[in-house]
């Protein structure tokens, strides 16, 4: 379940990325990019290192969905990213819930800097704000989940 619902939010994403403009510097798409980190720790979660295949799948699914230049950027942010996120969710001997916070933290600024780069619009204030538009679902997430595993001990 996890894995299906990660690839449609790549594909999903990217797609976005194309018709959703931009509000200033902000693009309201940002905020999906973040929970498409999440809904890889999960799908990790369930089957492992085939997460890896079912990223490849989505990048490769996405180049002929969104519009090239775009889908070229965001699919090699995309591989970047998530394959830093991979690594760190993979070798952090924490609970779940940090682990998406700390993958999350590692891989969103990558993701931001190579895709606004290869777009030609990298600055501090693009990066800033795509990297925590994106970081609001992992805090949440971050957050649910002390809440349960607090709510478990009282």
């Amino acid at each position: 379940m996890w894995a299906v619902i990660y690839l449609a939010s790549i594909v999903s994403v990217n797609w976005l990325f194309t018709v959703i403009p931009p509000i200033g510097i902000w693009q309201p798409t940002s905020m999906i990019v973040g929970l498409t980190f999440i809904f890889r720790d999960l799908a990790q979660r369930k089957i492992g290192h085939w997460v890896i295949p079912v990223m490849l799948s989505g990048g490769a699914i996405s180049y002929f969905m969104a519009d090239p230049f775009v889908a070229i950027a965001s699919v090699t942010a995309f591989l970047i990213s998530e394959g830093v996120d991979w690594l760190v969710y993979t070798f952090t001997k924490r609970p779940l819930r940090d682990r998406i916070l700390f993958s999350s933290a590692v891989g969103t600024p990558i993701d931001s800097i190579v895709f606004t780069a290869m777009i030609g619009i990298l600055s501090p204030a693009n990066v800033v704000v795509m990297t925590v538009s994106k970081m609001v679902g992992a805090v949440a997430v971050w957050f649910s989940l002390k809440e349960r595993s607090n709510a478990k001990i009282h």
